[in-house]
């Protein structure tokens, strides 16, 4: 196990290395941040001292190394826009982002797990009707999904506010949602809306793993010795059903927060996706660069705990990994 860790650590720190190159070299043809930084009035020769101060002049091995060297030092930097520490711009987009995420997630995981199951189970219109609305959620766009939402819920019936973060109550510093009326009706839109694709996602695999299960040989020798089907069901083809659905939970759970860029800008939500946007928006490449690195390391970390837990829970990966 320690070298399973060891291994994945290794593979981490490669992942974040070549992230962050890929990131901070595309950065460097988004445009020049200096003109999005001053007025027309300022004179060229002005403009060059901010590009040296900001050390946009140095070669770029430089300017990736000393960036890499702050990251590591935990240094990420000013905006070049706010002139604010990058680090506490993202802490404060933080808690919305993670937020919304952990709330589409859940939703997908309380309604496609069972809707898969009942699928995978039962044959006649309710579970064809079900496939189709599926079919539907796959195909059409996040932001025409959220716009329909805003027009049925907030404008049409009127329910739900269709923009913001309504109110939110400080926890240290985490501002959160969950603990205001007002906070939950702000959420539950923009939340539905990117919980929809993880949903049909997640309805469709536990299908189709179901399915699977249900014709292995071990599914029929326990029907054979008349295992009740309730037992049969839930306590034999569910958990092995469970075992690849818990990789792709922790593959949703970085999607989630790492595409949630287009529904925060739908719902102007607070986020660290419309703070991306932003900081594309005026050239602000120390936040673009940070942020794509953060979102690598949240996806390094999910995909090792996963992987972790997915090693606890199969003996076939461990005996695999004790041979290799």
């Amino acid at each position: 196990m320690l070298s399973f860790i060891a291994r994945r650590l290794l593979q981490s720190v490669f992942v974040i290395l070549a992230v962050s190159l890929i990131a901070f070299s595309l950065f460097r043809f988004v445009g020049d941040p200096v003109a999005q930084m001053v007025g027309q009035e300022t004179s060229i020769e002005d403009q060059e001292n901010i590009r040296e101060r900001l050390g946009l002049n140095d070669p770029l091995v430089t300017q990736y190394t000393r960036f890499v060297g702050n990251l590591a030092k935990g240094d990420f930097g000013y905006s070049y826009r706010t002139r604010q520490p990058v680090s506490e711009m993202i802490l404060k987009r933080m808690p919305a982002t993670l937020e919304l995420g952990a709330l589409s997630l859940i939703i997908s995981l309380l309604v496609g797990i069972p809707a898969g199951i009942y699928t995978a189970l039962k044959q006649g219109f309710v579970s064809n009707a079900l496939l189709v609305v599926t079919l539907v959620g796959i195909s059409v766009p996040t932001f025409v999904i959220g716009i329909f939402l805003i027009y049925l819920f907030g404008v049409t019936l009127g329910w739900l506010p269709t923009f913001g973060r309504g109110e939110t109550v400080s926890v240290g510093w985490w501002q959160t949602n969950y603990l205001t009326w007002s906070g939950w009706k702000a959420l539950l839109l923009p939340a539905l809306t990117l919980g929809v694709y993880q949903l049909t996602l997640t309805m469709r695999l536990v299908r189709a793993e179901m399915q699977d299960v249900l014709k292995t040989d071990f599914i029929k020798f326990a029907q054979a010795r008349g295992i009740n089907y309730r037992s049969l069901y839930f306590n034999h083809a569910l958990r092995n059903t469970l075992v690849p659905v818990i990789t792709i939970i922790g593959l949703q759970l970085g999607g989630v927060i790492a595409f949630s860029i287009v529904t925060e800008s739908v719902f102007q939500w607070p986020g660290m996706g419309l703070l991306f946007l932003d900081s594309i928006r005026y050239v602000d490449i120390p936040v673009m660069s940070v942020y794509l690195v953060l979102i690598a390391l949240m996806f390094v970390v999910i995909n090792m705990l996963v992987d972790l837990l997915y090693v606890a829970i199969d003996p076939r990966v461990r005996l695999k990994g004790q041979h290799g």
